[in-house]
């Protein structure tokens, strides 16, 4: 009896686990310095399953988020900024602790930048 007790306990913690899973939708804000000096981002991002859909919005102008994909805690899109009248690829790869994501952004042929997003209240 008491093994069936811990047994169903285990289950109910397991299926609860889900429900705890990281959500990336909402607006995010970021301010991080660039070779081309601060930037201020907010991003609105929105979930449909594992697809990651939504703008990136900048000092430099707005964008719609592509490729976006959403997995666990895992959050990865492109942005496509234009600047001087070229597009610069901009890859994102993230972490979601909470009310943070911790990203890393390739941008073009450049370099790579880390930033902090935070969920704005």
């Amino acid at each position: 009896m008491t093994r069936r007790v811990l047994w169903l306990g285990i289950l109910a913690m397991a299926a609860g686990i889900p429900a705890f899973a990281a959500d990336p939708g909402g607006k995010w804000t970021a301010t991080f310095d660039t070779p081309m000096g601060e930037q201020h981002y907010t991003y609105d991002f929105k979930v449909d399953g594992d697809k990651l859909t939504g703008t990136a919005k900048s000092d430099m102008g707005e964008s719609a988020i592509q490729e976006g994909k959403f997995s666990g805690d895992t959050v990865s899109f492109v942005e496509i900024l234009k600047f001087d009248d070229n597009e610069i690829r901009i890859q994102y790869t993230g972490k979601i602790a909470g009310d943070e994501i911790k990203f890393t952004r390739q941008v073009g042929d450049f370099g790579s930048e880390n930033l902090v997003a935070k969920r704005a209240k």
